[in-house]
């Protein structure tokens, strides 16, 4: 036979396989649709209900999928009936409500009621716990459950054997390990079991007949199963035993109707390397049957294929050494590049500006292969089955250059693992956030937990996951199933997260060498811990402050390719404008306003137009027409709103060079009453004090002159503002017009109208 008569040969059993797995299917399918009948009759059954009402609760489902006052044999989503009885429940592609997110678990015991429940499906539902024992006593009547990729972990229970009329079990994508039960293959009726995606170890035990002439479909792939296979396929219609570690030879390989790729096993094609399979039974401590010689046994094709294995591997040999020595030359050529680097650093005479986190002030260039050993190192299967492979019910968001999955690891710790987009524009920022978690470490900084690196066409790193999400998810959030009805955060949590978020930007900007500037400053930016404890996200933008002479290679080359492609423009890399978007997300704080931060259109201009004239350092009562209406505030803390608002102001002060620096922000922060002291300004005083700066400019001494009552948004000077409110009769008794008893900071930080000119002027 030619070789081309062969792989035709070979595709045609493969669609043959595929067309029987999808016929399979439609039949299932079809019969389940017969079994569901019409829902014409309501629950009739209080017991029942009750279970569905705690189900609900578990859950955490929402009240529009499953409304409390409705029948649910009549209204509810998922639920099938039977003559008022409850006979099938499916939570597949039901969201939870934003409490149900945030401590979801397998908790299903309600289900145990269901006595004539025949299929219950949560695929792509994320419960994370153990498949309870009592499943295999208390539903009798359960033909169908499927469990897929719903991050369920543990062991198997040997009770579902006892599952007489069970016909269809998914358990695929999840993280179950442990060892097969016989039993489980063995039952009476089952057509159907995917326990793909998962860690199973153990032997394979021995298959019988599913008592049914038809035959059945497995699919055990992508396990750690082992050991000799000694079965015979005859009886089943398809199963799927790849990559996993089965050894020795067949005893009886019907190449139609079972796949077998990815083992160890003997005269069988595609199979895993002999060093891979020696390595894996040495882990378990067990002796590996080598391939050893073929023999007679040895196909004619798989001959044939060998020689045309070995042509290619010279050709790849001849490949991999090119680019072995390409990469030779790039690497000597950044080495060059770093050594005239320094030297013109030398020349220069450039000194440290503050303590330098880790290492040389000018650090080398860094690559996959040089940062790979910050935090743990990850396999790729690992975090896919930590995140139920990438499916989009742990999709947590799309970032700026990748997607956020949240996932589980096998030893519980919840993570959120960033798949990196390796075809966009930023495909290279993940070195970027290497780079920096080799050198910087805080307190207000998301914990970084390892990478993974190993797939050329995946690049992931994993963080720990935020029990209470970012700022946007937290200030207005979902705390009564009933109605969904939202709690806004309090004051004092409010001021807490700003305050962490000044720390962080804080050391960014004052305690890294060369300062380091954010870039993405926003509320969805803000993570925040179960005890809403700041850590700062969104590390793929920071560069260093644009014109520092310590710059490296790297930085300077992705600073050049984000220019050339247009993406620098949007977001300078300046601590002045990080300054400004943290002043935006104050001021979400105090208005409760989400979007603020996130967007700089002509939509979030014209908000911050008639919003910061109402933030006036004269009249404290007038920043209540725009605080949160959530809020409950009283005198005292209405002190504090006020101050944050007026720090939120100097924040967004056109000219950045009158920005007030993040360390100055952060003290103002932590002491708001300081900020809107009440200082006698009388004639005595002035003339006995004139000569001391209040506390005030003493805090923002170096940032003279940094605001005034008139600044709003960047592109409109501030005697344009000024014209404008006179205009539309905003300037009044409560505006910039003021009386000198009830004045609040000098001068020297808020200026008068009447020194607008002179500002101008200095400029």
């Amino acid at each position: 036979m030619s070789s081309l008569d062969l792989t035709s040969s070979r595709a045609m059993e493969a669609k043959a396989k595929l067309l029987l797995l999808l016929l399979e299917f439609v039949l299932l399918v079809s019969l389940l649709i017969r079994c569901v009948p019409a829902q014409q009759l309501p629950l009739s059954s209080a017991i029942e209900r009750s279970s569905l009402l705690d189900l609900r609760s578990s859950l955490g489902l929402r009240g529009r999928d499953w409304p409390i006052k409705a029948d649910p044999c009549l209204s509810w989503k998922g639920v099938q009936c039977e003559n008022g009885v409850v006979t099938g429940v499916n939570v597949s592609g039901l969201r939870r409500t934003r409490v149900g997110r945030f401590n979801p678990r397998f908790s299903v015991d309600s289900l145990a009621n269901l006595t004539r429940l025949t299929s219950f499906n949560a695929s792509g539902f994320y419960l994370p716990g153990s498949i309870p024992d009592w499943f295999g006593s208390r539903l009798p009547a359960l033909q169908v459950l499927d469990l897929g990729s719903s991050s369920v972990f543990g062991s198997i229970p040997g009770s579902l054997g006892n599952l007489s009329r069970l016909s269809f079990l998914c358990l695929s994508g999840n993280n179950l390990a442990g060892a097969l039960p016989a039993a489980l293959l063995s039952m009476p009726n089952l057509r159907f079991l995917d326990l793909s995606g998962n860690n199973f170890t153990g032997f394979f035990p021995s298959l019988t007949s599913s008592g049914n002439d038809t035959g059945a479909v497995f699919n055990l792939s992508n396990n750690m199963l082992y050991g000799d296979l000694n079965s015979s396929f005859r009886q089943f219609s398809l199963i799927d035993l790849s990559s996993n570690y089965f050894q020795g030879r067949v005893a009886d390989y019907n190449g139609r109707n079972v796949t077998l790729d990815g083992n160890c096993l003997q005269a069988v094609e595609n199979q895993r390397s002999s060093n891979d399979c020696r390595l894996f039974y040495a882990k378990i401590g067990l002796s590996f049957d080598n391939f050893g010689d073929l023999g007679p046994t040895q196909p004619p094709w798989l001959e044939s294929e060998a020689k045309s294995s070995r042509k290619w591997i010279f050709i790849l040999v001849g490949v991999l050494g090119g680019i072995a020595f390409i990469v030779i030359l790039v690497f000597m050529l950044v080495l060059i590049l770093r050594r005239c680097d320094k030297g013109i650093a030398k020349q220069r005479g450039s000194a440290n500006v503050g303590p330098v986190p880790e290492g040389d002030s000018t650090p080398p260039p860094k690559d996959p292969s040089i940062v790979s050993g910050v935090g743990d190192s990850f396999t790729y299967e690992q975090l896919l089955h930590a995140t139920g492979n990438f499916s989009e019910t742990n999709l947590i968001k799309h970032g700026h250059s990748g997607d956020l999955f949240k996932g589980v690891l096998e030893s519980g710790i919840a993570v959120v693992v960033k798949k990196f987009n390796l075809h966009s524009l930023k495909k290279e920022s993940y070195m970027t956030e290497l780079d920096l978690f080799s050198k910087v470490s805080h307190a207000r900084l998301v914990p970084f937990l390892g990478q993974c690196l190993e797939p050329e066409t995946q690049k992931l790193l994993v963080y720990k996951f935020m029990v209470c999400g970012d700022l946007v998810s937290s200030l207005h959030r979902v705390t009564v199933l009933e109605d969904d009805s939202l709690q806004s955060l309090d004051w004092i949590t409010r001021l807490k997260i700003a305050i962490g978020a000044a720390e962080g930007l804080s050391y960014l900007h004052h305690e890294c060498n060369p300062p380091l500037v954010h870039r993405d400053v926003q509320a969805s930016s803000i993570l925040l811990d179960d005890k809403f404890e700041v850590r700062l996200g969104s590390l793929s933008e920071v560069r260093a402050q644009e014109g520092d002479s310590n710059q490296n290679v790297l930085t300077r080359l992705l600073r050049r390719q984000a220019s050339e492609s247009g993406l620098s423009g949007s977001s300078p890399a300046t601590c002045a404008h990080d300054v400004y978007c943290f002043g935006k997300v104050l001021l979400e704080l105090v208005t409760g306003k989400l979007g603020i931060s996130k967007a700089d259109d002509a939509t979030t201009r014209e908000w911050l137009e008639n919003t910061l004239p109402y933030i006036s350092i004269y009249d404290k009562e007038m920043v209540s027409k725009i605080v949160d209406p959530s809020l409950i505030v009283d005198e005292d803390l209405l002190e504090e709103v006020w101050a944050m608002a007026i720090v939120a102001r100097s924040c967004l002060n056109p000219k950045p060079s009158r920005r007030p620096p993040m360390k100055y922000i952060l003290k103002a922060l932590e002491n708001p009453f300081k900020v809107v002291r009440e200082e006698s300004f009388s004639s005595a005083r002035l003339r006995t004090t004139s000569s001391r700066r209040s506390w005030s400019t003493a805090f923002f001494g170096s940032w003279r002159q940094s605001s005034s009552e008139s600044a709003t948004l960047p592109g409109h000077t501030n005697r344009e503002f000024i014209s404008s409110l006179k205009q539309s009769g905003r300037v009044g008794s409560h505006g910039i017009e003021h009386s000198s008893s009830n004045k609040r900071l000098s001068n020297e930080i808020f200026p008068e109208p009447v020194e607008i000119q002179d500002i101008e002027r200095q400029d």
